[in-house]
């Protein structure tokens, strides 16, 4: 891909942060040798109104081209005002289900990763559970910003593998127009809204979801926050990037070596969708080959926890992605929170209880 930069450019040029030591802490212990949880099935839904670079040139100093040459957006979708976040969770819920094969009545749990809820509280997840029929189901939200759907996704892998749910649901929703100083050019450019979903059960797997690493660092959450007062997103962006690139390769390093899974056995690599330079770069320094990288930044933006769910989605779509393919998947988030994952996609076909 013309104009990546090599891991020895990134780090001669110091655009990426220096990784971290790894984090100290006691080992995992081993998954169990009986049920292991995977992904069976994948929705996602976008808002109707898009948002070009040029609309956004109408009314702050910027352009399609610093946009494109920064960011690599060209688009995003925002929710009209007043609409649901919810009834958008609920549309790529009932796809996942659908594809999955399943109906409501199966789900036991419902995770919406999400810091953009329609409502302080109660949270999403009981409103997208009673959309979809899921009646009686746990519901609970997660916020965890970017990083929120691989949380969500490990929280649901343990759930099924310990034997305290059969299937579980993992959204990730985000409405985040709604937070962003949209006279600010520096984020009113990079954030959008959208949702993305899949259907967690468990199965005789090799993989599965195989393996995860999750980490935090509160002492940067200065770098990017948003207060209960203002409610709209600040962030140190040089300052991001590099912190994002360095954690998401260290995780996703960790990630592979905790499921037996080499570089070069990885088919496609979907890292958050923030910027198609830190997507880039992360891919470079972990040396995943160009072809292998997923991005769609360019038609959706920064969409937080929704990011990884609808770029799965969208690579199946487009025949990106395909049963049996390998996946690491990587996302750092305001607080500092990040993590990776490695999983078998839909490793066999579920049938619902």
């Amino acid at each position: 891909m013309a104009g990546v930069l090599t891991r020895e450019e990134l780090r001669a040029s110091g655009a990426v942060a220096a990784p971290a030591p790894a984090p100290s802490r006691r080992a995992w212990p081993p998954r169990p040798t009986g049920v292991r949880a995977g992904i069976f099935g994948i929705g996602g839904a976008l808002p109707e109104q898009v948002v070009t670079n040029h609309d956004l040139a109408q009314r702050l100093d910027t352009s399609d081209e610093w946009i494109v040459r920064r960011t690599g957006i060209r688009e995003r979708r925002h929710l009209d005002t007043g609409g649901s976040l919810a009834a958008l969770a609920a549309r790529a819920a009932e796809l996942a289900l659908a594809d999955a094969g399943c109906e409501a009545h199966d789900i036991d749990h419902v995770i919406v990763s999400t810091i953009t809820p329609d409502r302080v509280t109660p949270g999403l997840a009981p409103d997208v559970a009673l959309r979809i029929g899921a009646l009686g189901a746990a519901a609970v939200d997660v916020s965890a910003a970017c990083a929120g759907f691989i949380y969500g996704l490990d929280h649901a892998a343990a759930l099924v593998e310990s034997g305290r749910a059969r299937s579980v649901l993992v959204i990730g929703a985000e409405a985040l127009s709604r937070i962003v100083d949209h006279e600010d050019r520096s984020t009113a450019v990079l954030f959008a809204d959208g949702a993305g979903a899949v259907l967690v059960a468990g199965g005789d797997l090799d993989i599965g979801c195989g393996g995860f690493e999750l980490h935090s660092d509160g002492a940067a959450a200065d770098l990017l926050y948003a207060n209960m007062d203002e409610r709209v997103l600040r962030m140190q962006g040089s300052e991001v990037y590099r912190h994002a690139v360095a954690r998401m390769v260290q995780a996703t390093a960790a990630a592979l070596e905790r499921a037996g899974v080499r570089v070069e056995d990885v088919d496609l690599f979907v890292a958050h969708q923030a910027n198609r330079r830190i997507i880039d770069a992360a891919a470079a320094e972990l040396g995943v080959d160009p072809s292998r990288v997923y991005v769609n930044v360019d038609r959706v933006a920064n969409t937080s926890s929704a990011s990884i769910p609808l770029a799965l989605w969208m690579a199946e779509q487009e025949g990106r992605l395909h049963p049996g393919d390998t996946v690491a998947m990587a996302a750092f988030g305001a607080g500092f929170v990040w993590g990776a994952g490695v999983v078998r996609w839909k490793e066999r076909v579920h049938v619902c209880a």
